[in-house]
């Protein structure tokens, strides 16, 4: 089957802008026959990096703004992924709604999230579309092993992980490649497909970060469970990428059991009296 990322440009705080712009990438996933279609973290409401941003922008499951993105989707046969601040209550999380032909089929929030105004999210669902089993992680996510594992844990082929960067050029090299290291390791660890969905950044002013100047250069890929890299964007422009991938594939396991697996049956013990003996 095949899966579908928009590495498109989001302007924060113009959820209409960043709505059409959906439509957009939908109807391309369609055209290109795509079951699954991703887009970046926090693309519907943009990423801005203070309180009082993030919160002026962001809106309920509830809400006016959900029903008109559902409304979108139920023109459209591919299932999509797309990020949001989530108003819920008081508090504010860094979310990803997953929706087909109208229906929301549930959430995932950001579990490492490091702006200070951001709930951390402690749910790690799975959903099942067309045969396939996946999950979701976003940015940060998935430099950690062990959200990742659990999805994997829980069935998961393929793991989304919609980003948003936004890289001082001080520090833009070695973040291109610490990333695709992790998300390498990931794949390989839990014999998964790592989708790693970024956006770009063409006008700085509408990205909503305010704290340094940066480089919001794309490199959105899909890596096999070998760790081998299917297909990935051009950088520094918007673009639309697709990877055929093979869910019914043998996985790569060692003592029936994925890498990460076995070695958290193994060694979970050590570890908890490592950290025990700090």
């Amino acid at each position: 089957m095949k899966i579908a990322h928009c590495q498109f440009e989001s302007w924060c705080g113009d959820f209409d802008h960043n709505l059409k712009r959906f439509e957009e990438g939908l109807k391309r996933a369609d055209e290109e026959r795509a079951v699954i279609v991703s887009f970046p973290e926090c693309f519907l409401t943009g990423y801005p990096d203070t309180e009082e941003g993030a919160r002026k922008g962001a809106f309920a499951n509830d809400s006016d703004e959900m029903m008109r993105v559902l409304d979108v989707t139920s023109r459209y046969e591919a299932l999509s992924i797309v990020g949001y601040n989530e108003k819920r209550g008081a508090d504010i999380y860094n979310t990803a709604v997953v929706a087909h032909r109208g229906h929301l089929l549930g959430t995932y929030s950001k579990c490492a999230a490091y702006q200070p105004f951001h709930k951390q999210g402690r749910s790690f669902p799975v959903w099942e579309h067309h045969g396939l089993k996946f999950g979701v992680l976003i940015c940060a996510d998935g430099g950690y092993i062990e959200p990742a594992r659990i999805l994997a844990l829980k069935g998961a082929r393929v793991i989304f992980a919609p980003h948003f960067n936004y890289i001082s050029d001080k520090g833009l090299i070695s973040h291109f490649m610490k990333v695709r290291a992790d998300h390498t390791a990931r794949a390989i660890e839990n014999s998964v497909y790592f989708m790693r969905g970024n956006n770009v950044v063409l006008d700085p002013v509408k990205s909503g970060i305010t704290r340094n100047e940066g480089i919001g250069y794309g490199d959105s890929y899909v890596i096999d469970p070998g760790g081998e890299i299917l297909v990935r964007s051009r950088r520094q422009v918007e673009d639309f990428i697709t990877a055929e991938i093979d869910p019914t594939a043998s996985k790569v396991e060692s003592w029936g059991l994925s890498k990460s697996a076995w070695s958290y049956r193994e060694f979970h013990s050590f570890v908890e009296e490592a950290m025990s003996e700090r």
